[in-house]
């Protein structure tokens, strides 16, 4: 139990002081995140993630590491597609550069809360129902299909349901442009553009958890894995985001590796009681999927880039 215990400690510790730097210490800064600033950051936080496993292979053991591991990256390939969420977004609320930041921070902070809760009462229904995990892989399988034959994704602000409650009890300003939740008019209390953009980033990523934690609870069913691997990926979302929106149009294939990883994940769950697929193999899929959608995103570009020129 102490040992769990200081498990816990360092991993909270290291959280607190990794989030203290990334959301508090960069929102002194009120010019727009360049690409070279997000690429530096995000392999910021994966050498963090890193630096991480390897006090959990030495403390827990190379089982719990692969596992660690595997989850990071499955959590980290899932979180490109929310990413395009939350480009599109941006682009439907008219957000500024200068001012996403602001909304990725709480959007981060809330997401880490509702991921926690989401894990918890995963790994609990797992436990309590077993067959449950049937339904988490059916799931995966529903999610694979739409990522990779759903077509462009739309955002529908008007029929959110989170954006309709606010739309129901609350005042709103859609004229303030500035980084404020709420401003005060006349004595009046008024939610802004940016609050309802929240809204829309915390809805969507309530939804994304529903992809990803059956994923990872294919992977392992520790939940100190579970939580630590996906707060280490949700951390270098913000750096990542950026990284992204200036290279969106690159990685054109990266869905499709995703969309495989999690029909992989879903089958190995359907699987599970008659088959059992080791972790580290489970790992190697992974890694091969993702650097394989990479790979073939990089090679479209350059055959598009030398037809252009033709």
């Amino acid at each position: 139990m102490a040992h769990e215990l200081l498990d816990w400690l360092v991993f909270w510790g290291i959280f607190a002081l990794l989030f203290f730097i990334d959301l508090f210490l960069s929102e002194k800064r009120n010019e727009k995140i360049s690409l070279k600033s997000s690429l530096v950051w995000s392999t910021i936080w994966t050498i963090a993630a890193l630096i991480f496993n390897v006090f959990i292979y030495y403390n827990l053991g190379k089982d719990r590491a692969v596992e660690f591991l595997a989850g990071y990256l499955i959590e980290r390939s899932l979180s490109f597609d929310n990413l395009f969420v939350f480009l599109l977004i941006f682009q439907v609320m008219n957000i500024s550069a200068e001012n996403q930041p602001h909304v990725l921070k709480w959007g981060i902070l809330s997401a880490i809360v509702f991921r926690i809760v989401f894990i918890v009462a995963g790994v609990g229904l797992v436990n309590l129902f077993e067959p449950v995990i049937y339904i988490f892989g059916l799931i995966l399988l529903y999610a694979s299909y739409k990522m990779a034959f759903g077509g462009e994704q739309k955002i529908d602000v008007e029929n959110n349901w989170l954006v309709k409650l606010a739309n129901k009890y609350l005042n709103l300003d859609s004229g303030y442009k500035g980084k404020k939740f709420f401003i005060t008019k006349n004595g009046k209390k008024f939610a802004t553009t940016i609050f309802l953009t929240f809204l829309l980033i915390e809805s969507s990523d309530i939804v994304f958890a529903v992809d990803s934690i059956p994923a990872i609870i294919a992977i392992t069913k520790d939940t100190f894995i579970i939580i630590s691997s996906n707060i280490f990926a949700i951390l270098g979302l913000r750096a990542l985001y950026f990284a992204l929106a200036a290279l969106v149009d690159i990685f054109v294939y990266l869905k499709y590796g995703v969309a495989i990883i999690l029909f992989y994940v879903g089958v190995k769950m359907l699987i599970s009681d008659w088959i059992h697929i080791p972790t580290e193999t489970s790992l190697i899929v992974i890694m091969v999927l993702l650097t394989g959608s990479i790979v073939l995103s990089l090679i479209h570009k350059k055959i598009v880039k030398k037809e252009n020129k033709e």
